[in-house]
């Protein structure tokens, strides 16, 4: 850990607190004077919930995050148990001089166990003040120590990744199956060009272990804050209406190599969608990492249905050939794609101007029509291009008047146009089986319960029947209808009666999936207890996000 004085001072949002309704917290230093904080919550006798801060080395931020994951879901009689070799194991490689902070993370979440102990000693007392036949765990929330506001579960944590995503108008992400293709380039580039013109922009680096958007905005060394509840993105430097995010804001060292594992680079995307406080975007651009891993996975699975991609290529055939893979990722994952970018199409001569096509030319063409996608455009080399990202201005700000600048004018104008409905989008139309008009519009059906989707299907009720137009994205009118009784295959023939065309579940075995399907009834599985028009609603605006399905039947 680093005695650096200006380091300490740092802000670190990634996995911060203090968790909402926590009720048990501990703030610990350790021997190099670094200090981590935990909050739990605890309900049942188990850690139902935890966050953590340090203002420590990056070493201390793995072992913090493999800690609060750890612990998560465990009793309080095996959180007891739980050693530094338990947190370093899910860590993965820690040096042998930050062990110790391991054994920082041990003692915090000991020392917040132990704060929940003694609050619940405050309330009720070993021969306290009768709770009113209340669990500890529930006399504690009713007494407001600390907060009366429940945890956010994995339910909770979709609604609000939900309404973040709704605040953003358009999600474009880019993508290259290949690296080194300036893909970094393009998206500053065109993130920099929509903020020139006047929209309100985003810029995520999903890079997790080559950031390169600090350096290309020359803002390396720059520190990303918290308001204690959300991270706040980054302003752009010169330019009011961009932000940006990158874990290159949260290392201390920015040689620092960041050594995760799939799962916890899929909780910092998480973090970084979810619990960013973007606003309202008119654009948020994410830059992924090349190929078709974790982080690409993960951003398209997060963003759902409303994202789109712009994917990256150089000329030549063997670029092109690696990147067909990130067009049928897209097409897999049924995300739309706005079109191809070929980069480093030919070489300009900073003395005469002239243009020599080094690699092959045409390649990023070629693939688009092989895909039947759009060509959006293609950007030469050119030294001024390479020396504004090494100096962190982007090229299309510091050189107006350059021919590359003027391509790549051409390109955001298609991609504006595109978002308009000017132009078309190769796999944003509506899924044909559900198209609706106001005279045949959509019937979506949800089992509910006190106002709420229910997770037992085949045993509600009642059902909200729902008719909404899904090209104004507008609920029409809802009506509310008793289940028949309960029989077995009963289900599928009398909703398809009721002209029910989609069901929101909670759970749903694959079998009466099956029933559905074949009376022509599509079926997503997973949704949180919610309201219907909630989740219609985030149906329509694309956001809807399922969580596990609760039924294995």
């Amino acid at each position: 850990m680093s005695n650096d004085a200006s380091m300490k001072t740092r802000p670190l949002p990634l996995n911060f607190g203090p968790l909402r309704g926590a009720n048990g917290n501990a703030r610990v230093k350790g021997p190099c004077g670094d200090t981590m904080e935990f909050w739990v919550f605890v309900k049942d006798h188990a850690i139902v919930d935890c966050t953590f801060t340090s203002d420590g080395c990056y070493h201390s931020i793995m072992v913090g995050s493999a800690g609060a994951g750890l612990i998560k879901g465990l009793s309080l009689d095996k959180v007891k148990n739980i050693n530094e070799q338990n947190i370093l194991a899910i860590a993965g490689d820690i040096p042998e001089e930050s062990i110790h902070c391991a054994l920082l993370a041990v003692k915090t979440i000991s020392a917040a166990i132990d704060d929940y102990h003694k609050r619940i000693a405050a309330v009720s007392g070993k021969n306290g003040p009768d709770t009113g036949g209340k669990s500890d765990d529930e006399a504690l929330c009713a007494n407001g120590r600390p907060s009366d506001k429940k945890p956010q579960n994995g339910a909770e944590d979709g609604l609000l990744l939900a309404r973040r995503m709704t605040d953003i108008r358009h999600k474009l992400v880019v993508l290259s199956g290949k690296g080194g293709v300036g893909k970094s380039t393009v998206a500053v580039n065109l993130a920099v060009a929509l903020a020139m013109r006047g929209k309100q922009v985003g810029l995520l680096d999903t890079d997790i272990h080559g950031p390169s958007i600090p350096m290309m905005l020359d803002m390396t060394g720059t520190a990303a804050v918290s308001d204690g509840v959300d991270i706040l993105p980054v302003p752009v430097k010169g330019l009011a209406n961009l932000k940006a995010v990158s874990i290159g804001f949260m290392l201390h060292n920015p040689d620092e190599a960041v050594i995760w594992r799939g799962p916890m680079k899929m909780g910092v995307i998480r973090q970084f969608l979810g619990n960013v406080k973007w606003g309202a975007l008119d654009y948020l651009i994410v830059d992924c990492p090349p190929g078709t891993g974790d982080e690409p996975l993960s951003v398209v699975q997060l963003l759902g249905k409303s994202a789109s991609a712009v994917i990256v290529t150089t000329p030549q055939e063997m670029s092109a050939a690696d990147v067909r893979k990130s067009v049928n990722f897209c097409r897999q994952l049924n995300l739309p794609i706005m079109g191809v970018v070929e980069n480093m199409a030919g070489f300009v001569c900073p003395g005469c101007g002239r243009k020599t096509d080094i690699f092959r030319a045409g390649g990023g063409a070629r693939l688009a029509k092989a895909f039947h996608v759009p060509f959006l455009g293609s950007i030469p080399i050119d030294p001024v291009i390479g020396d504004s990202c090494d100096e962190g201005t982007p090229f299309v700000k510091k050189h107006p008047g350059l021919s590359a600048v003027d391509l790549f004018a051409g390109i955001t104008d298609k991609l504006i146009r595109a978002d308009e409905g000017t132009e078309k989008i190769i796999g944003r139309n509506p899924d044909k089986s559900l198209s609706s008009t106001k005279e045949n519009p959509m019937k979506i059906a949800v089992p509910v319960a006190d106002g709420r989707l229910t997770a037992h299907f085949g045993h509600c009720g009642s059902f909200a029947i729902i008719d909404a137009d899904q090209e104004t994205r507008k609920i029409i009118k809802r009506q509310d209808v008793s289940a028949p009784p309960h029989e077995p295959g009963l289900l599928p023939k009398w909703l398809a009666e009721q002209g029910v065309n989609m069901i929101i579940a909670g759970g749903m075995g694959q079998r009466a999936q099956g029933l559905f399907q074949e009376r022509k009834i599509k079926v997503i599985a997973g949704a949180p207890s919610e309201t219907p028009e909630k989740l219609v609603g985030a149906f329509l605006d694309g956001t809807l996000q399922p969580g596990d399905n609760t039924c294995d039947h």
